[in-house]
């Protein structure tokens, strides 16, 4: 990868960050797109000089997606959202694709997610199906990776949770039985970098990722608690409960979404090909680096013993 030139699209959110990181590691040139690239900036001092470029990109705006693209060797398309799914997860994987086929960039890594399925009850799901097949269709040798839960200090995931343990004495528990593989970011980014770097052996090939342990939704909390030092009771939400909840995901700090619901109804676990396997990547446990970040939910942070948090 080393002087090549890299289009990331959603290079400065939660994995893209991580993505950019290790393609710059690797000695590539880095274009970070997204929708305001002021702020993904401070990713300029992880490169060396001139090594990062930003540029302002709607993926829904297919004549700002062809230009961020001009002169790229290759691509990584990370843009995803639960809002406005047949926009941007869908149509917009469709037009970066082909930007990419018409700016002739020679690999394209298109990131969607475990649950991708066109028949899936989940809007977002669906919506994920369609995109792999529209960077399929006007791309065939893109590679497809599709994680499960995605993990790391700046995530959605055990930060979220975390801090409702933290605050809670009692909690919840949705669908606790449901099955994870979480996976760690910077191993997601390493497997995006790896696909590009041989488009001949990974192009056109679909490949979930998931961490080494498969872990319930009531597992992943027991492990958290531990982790901050807290003792929640936590309570099984019955599922006709639990789908009443969800129904009003509209409202205001609403703890979960119809569409997310639905999506919880079937496993994000690895199911296809070992993505991890194929591209020689040892992936990291949850336990062997979500202490560092997890400290900040203790009682007294980074000086309380587990014991004493």
């Amino acid at each position: 990868m080393k002087d090549a030139l890299v289009t990331v699209f959603g290079g400065g959110g939660f994995v893209g960050r991580h993505v950019t990181q290790a393609l710059l590691a690797s000695g590539a040139r880095v274009r970070i797109a997204q929708r305001d690239p002021r702020r993904s900036t401070f990713l300029k001092t992880l490169g060396g000089l001139g090594q990062t470029q930003f540029v302002a990109v709607d993926v829904t705006r297919p004549d700002t997606v062809a230009r961020a693209l001009a002169g790229a060797d290759a691509a990584v398309n990370l843009v995803g959202t639960f809002d406005r799914v047949d926009a941007v997860n869908a149509a917009g994987a469709g037009a970066v694709a082909r930007a990419a086929a018409d700016a002739g960039v020679g690999a394209l890594v298109h990131v969607s997610a475990i649950g991708a399925d066109a028949e899936s009850a989940s809007a977002y799901g669906r919506s994920k199906a369609a995109g792999e097949a529209a960077a399929q269709a006007a791309f065939p040798s893109a590679t497809i990776l599709r994680p499960s839960v995605v993990f790391g200090r700046e995530d959605a995931f055990t930060n979220r949770f975390a801090g409702m343990i933290a605050r809670a004495p009692v909690l919840p528990v949705l669908r606790g039985d449901a099955r994870f593989q979480p996976v760690f970011v910077g191993d997601v980014a390493d497997a995006a970098v790896a696909a590009l770097a041989q488009p001949g052996v990974h192009g056109g090939r679909t490949y979930e990722l998931g961490g080494p342990d498969v872990m319930t939704l009531r597992a992943i909390y027991a492990y958290l608690a531990d982790a901050i030092g807290r003792s929640p009771t936590m309570i099984d939400v019955p599922d006709a409960a639990g789908s009443a909840i969800a129904s009003l995901g509209f409202l205001p700090g609403a703890p979960i979404t119809r569409d997310q619901w639905q999506m919880l109804q079937r496993d994000t676990v690895v199911t296809g090909d070992d993505g991890f396997a194929a591209l020689g990547i040892a992936p990291t446990p949850l336990a062997a680096v979500a202490s560092e970040w997890l400290v900040r939910y203790r009682r007294q942070g980074r000086f309380a013993s587990r014991q004493a948090a």
